[in-house]
């Protein structure tokens, strides 16, 4: 870990603001306040950061799993959660080594809490207090060096809208050119594409003083261009399929696809480095 950051309850931040849309309890009036405003221009926030927790728990399940990955860094981490990522990922492949990052101070002061937080006998889990947009320092990390020895599974779960162009493409190539042939990217990206409504979130967060750029289907697959995409693609989380699961989505619902997309109104996407 780094040294401590600073912590103002007055001004909202995105990884209490999160918590609170999952329930949790480590936020501050200032942070309920701009949630407010946010679940006001969008009301079904909640339910889309449920399902980003979703996507994340079966894109894990899957690169654990099914492809045997041991190696994960997971960029923008938030408040922990549960099941935060290395708990899934100790269930599948106990031994395998899990770095954090971000630089909230309530994240930071979670990590603190739990030390090493709570890896396995054989695991190691690490957190790193970085900024992303200080990129070039991840990746001279000694944490980061310490996964390079085999295949890294890559995780950008509801962080990379929240940097104006081109950071967050920036952040991606470098740490995707750093990592090893056969390493996994994946991705959740809110779009106005599916609901015009995210449009506004952006405004909201930007009005507090907090950068959020929602961006579209064809921003958000250029974050895979260099990749080999895993099927099907640049999706909604609803239909991503896993070993155990169908894409057929809501099946008997009255909605209709669009509906039912409106109300979540982020992609997902996976993609392996060749």
């Amino acid at each position: 870990m780094t040294d401590d950051v600073a912590l103002d309850v007055n001004q909202p931040s995105k990884a209490r603001i999160y918590d609170y849309f999952l329930g949790g309890k480590d936020n501050y009036p200032s942070d309920r306040a701009a949630a407010a405003q946010v679940e006001k221009a969008f009301p079904n926030i909640r339910r889309a950061a449920r399902e980003n927790r979703n996507f994340m728990v079966k894109a894990t399940k899957f690169l654990a799993g099914e492809r045997g990955i041991r190696r994960f860094l997971d960029l923008g981490t938030g408040i922990p959660t549960a099941p935060n990522l290395h708990q899934v990922v100790h269930e599948i492949q106990p031994e395998s080594r899990i770095v954090y990052v971000d630089n909230d101070p309530v994240v930071l002061a979670h990590a603190q809490a739990f030390g090493s937080l709570d890896g396995t006998a054989e695991g190691l889990v690490d957190f790193l207090n970085i900024d992303l947009t200080d990129i070039d320092r991840l990746i001279e990390s000694e944490e980061f060096r310490n996964l390079l020895d085999e295949p890294v599974a890559v995780s950008c779960f509801g962080i990379l809208h929240f940097f104006p162009d081109p950071v967050p493409y920036t952040i991606v190539d470098k740490i995707m050119a750093a990592v090893p042939s056969g390493s996994y990217l994946s991705i959740t990206h809110a779009t106005p594409d599916l609901n015009p409504a995210l449009a506004e979130v952006g405004e909201v967060y930007r009005s507090n003083k907090m950068d959020a750029f929602p961006r579209t289907h064809a921003e958000i697959s250029h974050f895979f261009r260099d990749l080999e995409l895993i099927e099907p693609g640049v999706v909604v989380s609803r239909v991503w399929p896993t070993p155990d699961e169908t894409p057929a989505g809501e099946v008997g619902n009255a909605k209709t696809a669009a509906e039912l997309d409106a109300e979540i109104a982020f992609f997902c996407g996976m993609a392996r480095k060749p």
